[in-house]
């Protein structure tokens, strides 16, 4: 038995990396980042690879993610030297005697390999571990810090702000089912009241009423001419010339995602 040792820690070493990389994949997902986005990185990271992509400055820019590829990095170092040590521990004889063939070694470390291939492959597995790991994370961790700046875009030509409603502003005393704010590409996430009442995520039938304060998503152009906007004709005709200018703006978008080789299977 003493011979299969180092197969064994080889096995054991495998198990470790690959809860490892399990684990820092979901904290990664926790800090904003997408599911394969995450497990990219965290694979890249362990392994070595260092794939120098946008995604990777995303990363780097980031101070919770840039912790964990750390971490990953030096764990990933550990890792695959001791894996490699086991290896090559797996066929030196040693002096006690042969207690197994070298096809014997090899064979028990192929099916030791394949069957935690298949248990990392297995979905129904993989479900319970995203769940256990997920709870443990914001259980005993704080890692659910989102990069908002990042995933809104915020650095193109996006923005969120505040904005105060007052008398005489296009947007006073209108609900927000009229004012058709997502024609001109702008998102009411949600709306302080004076009353120190929040209505986060608001509907089309809300009022908005002057000392309300808006949280809006969008252009930044346009929200900055929102802010500038009257009631009356000049009012409605800048709403009319931001919609116009935004539905251009989806039909090149659109142009472009139609004229994609990536899209029309042409390499």
């Amino acid at each position: 038995m003493s011979s299969l040792l180092p197969i064994v820690s080889l096995l054991l070493t495998i198990v470790v990396s690959l809860i490892v990389v399990r684990v820092a994949t979901h904290a990664l997902v926790l800090t904003g980042l997408s599911q394969q986005l995450a497990r990219f990185q965290a694979r890249s990271a362990f392994t070595g690879a260092g794939f120098t992509t946008s995604e990777s400055e995303k990363v780097a820019k980031h101070p919770v993610r840039r912790r964990i590829i750390m971490l990953l990095m030096l764990l990933g170092n550990a890792g695959i030297v001791t894996a490699v040590s086991s290896l090559m521990l797996s066929f030196v004889e040693t002096g006690e005697g042969v207690t197994g063939t070298l096809t014997f070694r090899i064979l028990a470390m192929v099916v030791g390999v394949t069957i935690l291939w298949l248990i990392a492959r297995s979905p129904w597995i993989d479900r319970r571990t995203t769940e256990t790991i997920e709870w443990a994370l914001k259980r005993w961790t704080d890692l659910e810090v989102r990069d908002y700046s990042s995933l809104l875009h915020l650095s193109r030509g996006y923005a969120v702000v505040e904005f105060s409603v007052e008398e005489g502003d296009w947007l006073a005393r209108r609900r927000l089912k009229e004012l058709k704010l997502p024609d001109e590409g702008v998102v009411v996430l949600g709306i302080q009241r004076s009353s120190d009442e929040y209505v986060g995520a608001p509907l089309g039938r809300t009022e908005l009423v002057p000392g309300d304060v808006l949280i809006l998503y969008g252009p930044k152009e346009i929200l900055e001419n929102l802010d500038r906007r009257r009631q009356g004709s000049a009012g409605n005709w800048d709403h009319h010339k931001a919609v116009d200018k935004q539905r251009e703006k989806e039909a090149e978008e659109s142009l472009m995602h139609e004229a994609s080789p990536q899209e029309q299977g042409i390499e």
